[in-house]
């Protein structure tokens, strides 16, 4: 049966890297082996092929909870067991350097769809198999990394957004991003593994949407983390796949 938004029907591989810029496709297609692309409709696109011997599907969810949470949904419908997300994210703490990646041990739940699947005090946490496994890859490739909780909220533009910043680095929150709590809720309920890694695109204190603009340009310390990220990912897959 097709699935409704993604528009695919049947794939191969088992494990998933879920960016959110369906650009970002572009830049996974070069780590995989005979990349083919299947379907792009809306912000879902997808692409498989094989890192290391394993099938890969990597696709698009856009930005938001909602878009994800349908993403994870209908993958888990065509065999999918495993799935990254591979995103950025504003660092909430001093230490945490430009192409840093960043782990979430779990999730402060302030989207909007994750609160539709479970009450409020249900913990976001990602599978800690594929943590472990994101860790050692990490470390097998001299990557900067910090693990930790992360705030996955549910807008950009919002007048406190400030001060909540302020109070959450002061709880030793070490990044935000929209994506990561709904991802780790819906796999847990769904009973797929999930993790997610970070790239930090913005130094913790400086102007978001000026971060964010020059992120998008050639290659500078957040470019070389966005490629970090995804190499950590497939490594990660093929330390699961052969453990």
């Amino acid at each position: 049966m097709l699935e409704a938004h993604i528009q695919l029907e049947k794939i191969d591989a088992k494990y998933a890297i879920l960016p959110g810029d369906p650009k970002r496709i572009d830049l996974i297609k070069t780590f995989l082996d005979d990349p083919k692309e299947l379907m792009y409709n809306r912000e879902f696109r997808s692409v498989e092929g094989t890192y290391k011997g394993i099938k890969v599907i990597a696709m698009s969810t856009g930005m938001g909870s909602s878009s994800i949470s349908i993403a994870v949904e209908e993958l888990a419908h065509l065999g999918v067991h495993t799935m990254i997300r591979v995103g950025s994210a504003g660092a909430l703490q001093s230490d945490i350097n430009l192409g840093d990646l960043i782990l979430g041990e779990g999730a402060i739940r302030d989207d909007g769809a994750s609160k539709h699947y479970a009450p409020a005090i249900y913990p976001a946490c990602p599978n800690h198999e594929v943590l472990e496994a994101i860790i050692k890859a990490c470390k097998d490739n001299d990557f900067p990394y910090h693990t930790g909780v992360i705030q996955s909220h549910e807008t950009f533009y919002y007048d406190n957004n400030s001060k909540e910043e302020e109070m959450w680095s002061k709880l030793g929150v070490l990044g935000g991003d929209f994506e990561s709590a709904a991802l780790f809720t819906v796999g847990r309920i769904r009973k797929v593994r999930c993790a997610s890694i970070l790239n930090n695109v913005v130094l913790y204190g400086e102007d978001a949407s000026e971060a964010v603009s020059d992120y998008v340009g050639g290659e500078s310390l957040t470019s070389i983390g966005e490629k970090r990220e995804i190499k950590a990912a497939l490594d990660a897959f093929y330390l699961l796949e052969n453990k």
